[in-house]
């Protein structure tokens, strides 16, 4: 018997993208069908993260038009991530298999073949992975790089040149759902599900229509969360860099000795304001980082649910 597919797509504000979207989703869909890969009873979930335009009342109309839509309406802007899970946590429940991609096309939706040959092979969690990032831009090529080396630095398994394109199996998400944080990093969370995993190499496009919802201000908070909620690493630097300073700030003292019997302690006044000033940075970023995690626990102590279904259409 072939596997139920629910192919989950997080929405926030994609009135221009929708249309071309759902199109092109629904022809996969049918393809998979004809070909024996997928069940019938196989939907395209459209999880609309608090959007301030038209996408629901769109998504309300491809449902009413083909009952193949479905779709989950949160009741305010979560985040994508939040979003993602939503959907994930919802197909859990009705699904054999489920493959997120974002809504912009940039993932190949051919790759999904591969994806469902790599599941029937035992596969319960298969990646798609850029084969190149030639289109992108030589900052975000370089800064890509550095953040996956950084992740791996820090102890923290992440898939490469891999993002939220990803099919995951019943099981696989029934074990997602045991972790309970609220800082959701999932490209972090699902490596550490263990089970057999695979990867499908695919060429990113370009975005259709509408604009990326992934500015530099967005990607680089979304580097941080990260990198802070999977390695203790940031605070252990600290504690190694407090040692190395104490120490600096003993040769510092036997040269002002030296200086004082020498009666030049005036002469020293640059490097104290300078040592002044560094340590003052230093204990400032050292306070900052230690207050991120505080409060991540704060965050995580309330135990606040990660997002609030508002309407479903299925």
């Amino acid at each position: 018997m072939s596997a139920i597919l629910y192919l989950v797509i997080p929405c926030y504000n994609e009135e221009e993208m929708l249309p071309i979207t759902s199109e092109v989703l629904l022809n996969k869909r049918e393809e998979l069908i004809r070909l024996g890969k997928i069940s019938p009873e196989s939907r395209i979930l459209f999880v609309n993260d608090g959007s301030k335009d038209a996408t629901w009342d769109i998504i309300k109309g491809l449902h009413e038009k083909n009952r193949a839509f479905s779709g989950l309406n949160l009741s305010r802007n979560r985040g994508h991530q939040n979003a993602l899970l939503a959907g994930l946590m919802y197909a859990k429940d009705h699904a054999d298999i489920s493959i997120s991609m974002d809504a912009d096309l940039q993932d190949d939706p051919n790759a999904i073949n591969g994806m469902i040959e790599c599941y029937e092979n035992g596969c319960d969690i298969v990646y798609g992975v850029r084969d190149d990032r030639k289109e992108d831009t030589f900052f975000k090529r370089k800064s890509a790089e550095c953040f996956y080396r950084l992740m791996t630095f820090l102890g923290t398994e992440v898939k490469e040149n891999s993002a939220d394109f990803r099919l995951m199996s019943k099981r696989a998400l029934e074990a997602l759902s045991e972790f309970r944080e609220v800082n959701l990093f999932l490209r972090g969370m699902v490596p550490l599900l263990g089970f057999k995993q695979g990867t499908v190499t695919y060429k990113r496009a370009s975005r259709a229509a509408g604009e990326s919802k992934y500015p530099l201000r967005k990607m680089l908070a979304f580097s941080f969360e990260g990198i802070t909620s999977f390695s203790i690493v940031p605070i252990r630097m600290i504690t190694y860099l407090g040692v190395m300073i104490f120490l600096i700030s003993l040769l510092f003292l036997i040269w002002g000795v030296v200086q004082k019997f020498r009666g030049l302690t005036v002469q020293g006044w640059s490097s104290l304001i300078t040592s002044v000033w560094a340590i003052g940075g230093l204990i400032l970023l050292a306070i900052g980082v230690v207050g991120e995690y505080i409060g991540k626990i704060y965050l995580e102590v309330k135990d606040r649910p990660r997002y609030i279904i508002e309407d479903i259409l299925d």
